[in-house]
């Protein structure tokens, strides 16, 4: 990392002199990873700013909205060091790890919820005919970013990618790029106040400059056509003037080498058949070397290609009925703690389900890093990709609607070349009402218009009536999945009680479970009547596995969770310490006895 010999203050960040920033920053370039990066992770210095002294006057105004276009310590920015308020000299502050949140990596930061700023200087050279953009992989939850102490926009959502172009504010050397970041939850955001995970803030996800000519491509989609293994479908998109440039569509494997047109607007569509193309899937996750270029630009990519459906209560995965044998999981390493970091941390976890015998997972409850979807589609494991619509989200509120929709655009916007991804959820136990139904319908429609190769789908609300489970929800009949959450044996009867109950699913669709289980604490051995025991957790999957068999159209299922997670919510001090204990291997790696009962079901049972 480049250090300044400036010495930049936190308030010399804050103020600008246009005030017209968007919510939401500008469309995704796709696949970063491919394109010409400075990596600005590393080391970040970090000042807390519980009482937003930085953003907001002592009237509670934001200073970037003043007359002026001043205030607090913007002087720093003009006349550095001469201000007698040095309490805030980011060169004298700690500093924290991008990506990595700021929970797990300070103490006392462990149950922070608020305002922090980070700053990085850098250094870059400068081309002229080049473009340039900072582009974040997620950062936790409203962001507020600055470079060289003008502000280039606003960002909400904690687990979406977002980019803003700076080739205007960038000069030759010295940088600095500051971001303020407020994990503070709130009741018409998405999610909503009340979660059941913990709340790490901070910039997650990587961050990079990236470096593109002055018309590149921006953007594509390479899929085989819906439900057609023998059409390849999709799009191309240049930003940038273009002219009558050709573009090149290749993928030498298949030898395919077509050249296009685009319109007016940088845009080429296209069809082309395909002979003795070898299908993706769990056994074989094929990709196919593909490579798009034109004369100023070029991006290579690895994509799969399969199709996805439904037929009755069976679910079609290029063309033959499968059962999806899953796990779900969080974005979070417990062994060191925080959230999932590197691709080695990824990579861990996706190898953790494979052993336990996995096809599939639920990575829940929110849009996961592109490198999990890309390990997912390396090593051969469906994928159920989900958004923060969870519990109880402002139904009502137009602003809450247009947040949720963004995000879920914004997801389907990034990893819709992941052969892994077959389903696209959009949401989470969500109680029925008009709203409600209103809003995720909505949800659904758009998803539709934006892609019809993936299945639509959420985890619907069940009813209860002494032992049977009535699954009834009328968002399921514009879903493509008759999906639930049940926990049978942990929050409604007893474990030994199960066999007794029965399902009433009123959609003529393939069933998927998609949360059942139990909390124990590792290491813990009781008699399977004790609560917390691992007996106990292995007695609810030895009898929640016998009873969900006898469902008509099961098709898939994926306990909840792979590995414990951390919770504000579970707090008893014994058995918890704020840890949800469902997992089926401790925080500490340690697996559990009802791990072995999943894992000797997924080995005896068929995929057909």
């Amino acid at each position: 990392m480049y250090l300044s010999k400036n010495s930049t203050l936190l308030f010399a960040f804050i103020m600008v002199m246009s005030f017209n920033f968007n919510s939401f920053s500008q469309k995704q370039i796709q696949n970063i990873n491919g394109r010409k990066t400075l990596s600005l992770n590393g080391t970040w210095q970090f000042i807390i700013d519980p009482y937003k002294m930085g953003y907001l006057d002592y009237r509670q105004k934001p200073f970037d909205e003043s007359a002026s276009g001043k205030g607090g310590f913007y002087d720093n920015i003009t006349n550095p060091g001469k201000t007698k308020r040095a309490e805030y000299n980011f060169d004298f502050e700690p500093s924290l790890t991008v990506p990595g949140d700021l929970n797990s990596q300070y103490e006392k930061l462990e149950f922070y919820e608020g305002v922090l700023w980070y700053r990085r200087n850098f250094k870059v050279s400068l081309k002229e005919d080049k473009r340039y953009f900072i582009h974040f992989g997620a950062v936790n939850y409203e962001s507020h970013i600055y470079l060289n102490g003008k502000k280039l926009g606003v960002n909400k959502g904690g687990f979406t990618p977002f980019q803003f172009e700076v080739g205007d504010k960038l000069v030759e050397g010295d940088n600095f790029l500051v971001v303020m970041v407020d994990n503070t939850r709130k009741k018409d955001e998405v999610p909503t106040i009340n979660t059941d995970w913990w709340n790490y803030g901070g910039i997650t996800r990587d961050v990079n400059l990236v470096e593109t000519p002055e018309s590149f491509i921006n953007d594509y989609k390479i899929q085989l056509a819906t439900n057609d293994a023998s059409k390849i479908k999709g799009y191309i998109e240049l930003e940038g003037s273009v002219g009558e440039e050709s573009v090149v569509l290749q993928i030498p494997e298949l030898k395919i080498n077509q050249s296009y047109t685009p319109d007016a607007n940088g845009k080429v569509s296209f069809e082309i058949p395909v002979k003795k193309i070898q299908l993706w899937n769990p056994e074989s996750p094929k990709l196919y070397e593909v490579k798009i270029s034109f004369s100023q630009d070029a991006v290579n990519d690895k994509i799969g290609f399969r199709t996805i459906a439904t037929e009755g209560k069976n679910i079609l995965l290029n063309g033959e009925s499968i059962f999806m044998k899953g796990i779900a999981m969080h974005d979070e390493n417990p062994l060191i703690g925080g959230r999932l970091r590197s691709e080695g941390d990824m990579r861990m976890m996706l190898n953790w389900a494979k052993e336990l015998g996995c096809n599939y997972v639920r990575l829940a409850h929110y849009t996961h890093n592109e490198t999990m979807l890309r390990l997912a589609d390396e090593m051969g494991l469906l994928v159920w990709s989900e958004v923060p619509v969870y519990w109880t989200i402002s139904w009502e509120n137009k602003e809450t609607y247009k947040n949720a929709e963004n995000q879920l655009s914004v997801s389907i916007e990034r990893d819709k070349n992941r052969a892994s991804i077959i389903i696209w959820s959009v949401g989470n136990e969500t109680p029925v009402t008009e709203a409600r139904n209103v809003f995720m319908g909505n949800l659904v429609d758009k998803v539709r218009s934006l892609d019809d190769t993936r299945l639509v789908a959420a985890a619907l609300e069940v009813e209860f009536d002494g032992y049977t489970v009535t699954v009834d929800d009328t968002l399921g009949e514009k879903l493509d999945l008759a999906s639930f959450n049940q926990y049978g044996g942990w929050y409604w009867s007893e474990p030994k009680e199960l066999p007794k109950f029965s399902f009433d699913i009123k959609f003529n669709k393939p069933v998927v479970i998609t949360e059942f289980g139990g909390g124990a604490l590792a290491g813990f051995h009781a008699d399977d009547d004790t609560m917390w025991s691992e007996e106990y957790q292995e007695l609810i999957y030895i009898n929640q596995l016998k009873m969900m068999d006898k469902i008509d159209g099961l098709r898939g299922i994926t306990p909840w969770i792979l590995v414990d997670f951390k919770s504000p919510r579970r707090q008893n001090p014994v058995y918890q310490n704020f840890w949800n204990r469902k997992g089926l291997i401790s925080n500490t790696g340690v697996k559990k006895k009802a791990y072995f009962i999943l894992q000797e079901y997924y080995r005896n049972k068929s995929v057909k």
